[in-house]
């Protein structure tokens, strides 16, 4: 089979299509497992880390990346509620950006009707996390206000939709025009940009301060983050796309009772099947009942991967990056 390769550590550069064997019909995480032959696969930030070496979860070169992936089941467990022939998203973890991949059961889920295999592949770690995130940590009520940042991305747009669909206003910091008409497109009522005054501009629009900043780039972003936060509000971390990891200094907390809270979505399902279940079924209802959808950037052939992680690599990614087997 094609697959994708990461052979060196050197960014996008390192990144090959080449002939490998189809996977093994082993898992990390299950002995429950579905062989699926792929259609699309999302290209998401923790991959891009892998090209460097970066991320925690490092397999041994030469490896295939991919972390989530749609396609039609070639094979099932006994007993299982797949059978071949069917249309599925799901989570491998790994190996995921090749003709061929293997996925736990319980990270496999049938695919909702009228959802492309694009959006599938574009669903499960992002959604999922945006849902996590708003529901589960900063506990979002119809009615209040959102500040995403990162709004354009992959899992920004993820975020204004769930918002959205959550009943709040959703505030939108973007780093160019182009990227504010994704962020309305996926949700958001207001749109700001990052290099100017962001914090003040939000104060206008919702002087009495708001009450959730979801925040996958870090860095910088941090402390003007809680200045606009009202009492009682919640700075949610997703990441650190700028680079940096955030420090706070506690009496900020203190001042306006703000709770600064993780968004680990990965480490909160990775080993908890019910968990990760109950997440998913919340974001098929959202898609059955509000038409939620994954906001498909762009999509690739196998044979541009390299130029797909190149998009995340430059920041010029607008919504999810898919790469389709064709």
């Amino acid at each position: 089979m094609r697959a994708v390769v990461i052979s060196e550590l050197t960014g996008p550069s390192g990144i090959s299509v080449a002939d490998v064997p189809e996977p093994a019909l082993t898992h990390e995480l299950s002995d429950r497992l579905v062989v699926i032959d792929v259609k699309a696969a999302g290209v998401s930030f923790p991959e891009l880390l892998q090209t460097w070496g970066k991320y925690q979860h490092a397999p041994e070169l030469p490896f295939t990346p991919g972390l989530e992936v749609s396609g039609i089941v070639r094979t099932a467990p006994e007993g299982s509620r797949l059978s071949p022939g069917d249309h599925v998203m799901a989570m491998t973890n790994v190996g995921g950006l090749a003709e061929v991949a293997v996925a736990p059961e319980f990270m496999t889920f049938a695919l909702p009707e009228n959802v492309t295999f694009a959006e599938g592949a574009a669903t499960i770690l992002n959604l999922h996390t945006a849902y996590f995130a708003l529901h589960l940590r900063a506990r979002v009520n119809a009615g209040e206000t959102v500040v995403v940042h990162g709004a354009a991305g992959g899992l920004g747009t993820a975020l204004c939709s769930i918002a959205a669909i959550a009943g709040a206003r959703v505030v939108a910091v973007v780093s160019s025009p182009a990227k504010a008409e994704v962020a309305r497109a996926a949700g958001a009522n207001d749109t700001v940009l990052s290099d100017g005054d962001w914090r003040a501009e939000i104060r206008s629009l919702v002087p009495a301060g708001v009450n959730i900043v979801c925040d996958p780039v870090g860095g910088s972003r941090l402390i003007d983050s809680l200045r606009v936060l009202a009492p009682l509000g919640r700075y949610v971390v997703l990441g650190y796309t700028e680079g940096e990891v955030s420090q706070v200094k506690t009496n900020r907390l203190l001042l306006n009772n703000l709770d600064v809270v993780g968004a680990g979505w990965g480490a909160f399902v990775r080993h908890d099947p019910v968990a990760f279940r109950k997440i998913g079924d919340e974001v098929i209802r959202l898609m059955n009942d509000h038409q939620l959808r994954p906001v498909v950037g762009h999509q690739l052939g196998l044979d541009e991967a390299a130029a797909a992680f190149a998009l995340l690599a430059d920041r010029k990614a607008m919504g999810k990056i898919v790469v389709e087997m064709r």
